[in-house]
């Protein structure tokens, strides 16, 4: 009951902000801040990859409230995305942040032609990154020297749910494939024994032999960037929840164990956890994320388990909340993230951080609309 009554009260502290917020970004999509409010992704790249968090966050407080507001901003914001598809060197494996919480959200919610059609032909494009010899797809572009045509990172496990909605909604069985054999070779080449995570694992795209592991956005090679982890944690759960595939579930619990094993005892996250003991860098969105996935494994979890994941992930919320920033004036909820150890900037607000906290809120309140 006390964590339910503290979830409540979250939840019309989010309400009360967002409206503020939305009213003074309806026509942005955000994703930074520039002195607490938000700079327009739309104006600056309309292929960013977390261009698709704004509309979820529309859709999510659409759904909890009803107000029009939200369902307005939510379509202009697909509505200017549609140039996205249009782009090639724009198109990438992060077509399932920008359409589920877009396209796909309207569609379930409205009935959108338009809007399937969208996510339809981004779900072609996600599927037309495969790379059968080495089952994967395929993460970023490059400037056509394929320097990059053997990278798959963990993160595209977020990316599946896409495919997954593609092959219920048009019965073709291409997007089932593709889904679980990247999958199934993340489950193997991205996971280690301990329940750790690599960020990016390089392939000879010719032959589809693992050539190397990097660190990417962590520490370094072989550390723990705690956003993969987040990655993988929630993304091998929806693998489970769309397949019914039990090996997922039980990698989704053992990165979770691991996870779980190394929060700091603030609760709050830091950007890799093999980060040096001196370093108080911290990655909000690991924790925002990783609390989505453990509510969801919770759900899943034989009873003697269930306490355990729902435990962990109202700890991870509650020390977000403890350091959120509230105020009005400033756009931002969340407060400190970081995109990656090894650049100079830290500690400050990502947009889709919050996109996850409000969705891990709404799971605790029974409100959430689920996008994936």
């Amino acid at each position: 009951m006390e964590n339910q009554n503290w979830s409540n009260e979250v939840s019309e502290k989010i309400k009360r902000k967002m409206l503020k917020v939305t009213e003074r970004n309806r026509s942005k999509i955000p994703y930074l801040t520039v002195d607490g409010l938000y700079e327009d992704m739309a104006e600056k790249d309309i292929c960013w990859w977390t261009n698709g968090f704004w509309g979820g966050i529309m859709w999510q407080l659409y759904h909890a409230t009803g107000e029009k507001i939200y369902y307005t901003a939510a379509v202009e914001t697909e509505d200017k995305l549609e140039e996205n598809l249009h782009v090639y060197r724009g198109m990438d494996h992060d077509s399932g942040f920008k359409w589920l919480l877009t396209a796909v959200a309207d569609y379930r919610i409205t009935g959108s032609v338009r809007s399937r059609d969208r996510a339809l032909i981004a779900a072609n494009s996600l599927a037309g990154r495969y790379n059968l010899a080495g089952r994967f797809i395929r993460a970023w572009n490059d400037d056509g020297n394929g320097d990059k045509a053997g990278w798959a990172i963990i993160d595209c496990m977020m990316n599946l749910p896409l495919l997954y909605w593609a092959h219920k909604e048009i019965h073709d069985p291409r997007f089932l494939q593709i889904a679980m054999a990247h999958a199934d070779m993340a489950m193997k080449t991205f996971v280690r024994k301990d329940g750790s995570v690599n960020h990016i694992v390089v392939f000879d795209p010719a032959t589809g032999e693992v050539m190397k592991s990097l660190g990417g956005q962590g520490y370094g090679e072989g550390s723990s960037w705690t956003r993969g982890q987040a990655w993988a944690l929630y993304g091998f759960t929806l693998s489970y929840i769309h397949t019914g595939k039990e090996e997922y579930l039980h990698t989704a619990k053992k990165v979770a164990n691991y996870f779980m094993s190394n929060i700091p005892e603030s609760g709050l996250i830091p950007v890799d956890f093999c980060q040096p003991a001196d370093c108080t860098w911290e990655d909000g969105t690991a924790a925002a994320i990783a609390a989505c996935g453990l509510l969801e494994i919770e759900k899943l979890a034989a009873e003697s388990e269930k306490p355990m994941y729902h435990q962990a992930a109202v700890r991870l919320l509650k020390a977000l909340d403890a350091e959120a920033c509230w105020e009005d004036e400033k756009d931002y909820i969340i407060e400190k993230c970081t995109a990656a150890f090894h650049d100079e900037k830290h500690d400050f607000p990502m947009m889709y951080a919050d996109y996850y906290f409000i969705e891990a809120i709404w799971k605790l309140c029974g409100q959430e609309n689920f996008m994936w």
